[in-house]
């Protein structure tokens, strides 16, 4: 009954935005070159279905690489912040203050440091807008432990390796995996900027520019509807992970 309804519920939602969404088109009476109604995407989904799959998957094998490495360099980050207040009152600053540059102004700039390289363009902007959540999470779950643990552990003989796998990791998972969710969509959001902004841009980013440039307004309105889909099943195998290694975690209901 509770899969049944973590499933249904959801997919509820969304069909009842989509009813939402076409009456409102309906009701104002707009054309689709002012507001695409969801009818009005299934005939551009049908007719470029081919290049949705092509953009689609150049799109998240890009944005999945970039946040691959955003998970490994913001956990690293987030540990050393984490188990050392000299380094977190270093570091931190500089992670912010860099989080707080607009991403898309950064686009030219590794456009012509990597001349030509789109795919590793890409991946290291979706990279440098996600990373920033996972290492604050991390370092902060890390530096919030109960120094009495560490203490008891340490009286009974055990080492660093062993009091940070027994009680430091599985203390941070949670808001590891809660910042993860958070990173899937900021990862979305890097790789399309630099697919609408590159001249020679591939992906659903690409292909909304296309069909901005030639007035096609289904198309884009399509193009939007696959990233949140993508999204959203990129954001759900973060939550299969987190029933995996932090489900212990989850508070039930009675």
């Amino acid at each position: 009954m509770n899969a049944v309804r973590r499933i249904g519920v959801p997919i509820a939602a969304i069909i009842i935005f989509l009813m939402f969404w076409e009456f409102i088109v309906w009701i104002n009476g707009w054309p689709n070159y002012k507001m695409a109604s969801p009818s009005d995407l299934i005939p551009a989904y049908v007719k470029y279905w081919s290049l949705f799959l092509e953009m689609g998957w150049q799109t998240l094998w890009r944005t999945v690489a970039g946040l691959a490495i955003a998970v490994l360099v913001g956990t690293f980050l987030g540990m050393l912040m984490g188990f050392s207040r000299t380094v977190r009152d270093g570091l931190y600053p500089l992670l912010v203050g860099f989080n707080a540059i607009p991403k898309a102004t950064l686009v030219p700039v590794i456009a012509l440091i990597f001349i030509g390289q789109h795919d590793l363009n890409t991946v290291l902007m979706a990279f440098m807008i996600s990373f920033f959540p996972i290492a604050v999470s991390v370092g902060i779950g890390l530096s919030t432990l109960e120094p009495e643990y560490r203490d008891i552990l340490r009286s009974l003989g055990a080492s660093k390796f062993t009091i940070f796998s027994k009680i430091a990791l599985p203390k941070t998972l949670p808001e590891f995996f809660g910042a993860l969710k958070v990173a899937v969509t900021l990862a979305f959001i890097g790789t399309n900027l630099v697919e609408i902004v590159s001249p020679h841009g591939r992906g659903l980013g690409a292909l909304f520019k296309s069909g901005e440039t030639n007035g096609d307004y289904p198309l884009m309105f399509s193009v939007l509807i696959a990233l949140a889909f993508l999204g959203i099943v990129l954001y759900y195998a973060v939550v299969l992970l987190e029933q995996i290694f932090a489900g212990w975690a989850e508070r039930t209901e009675h």
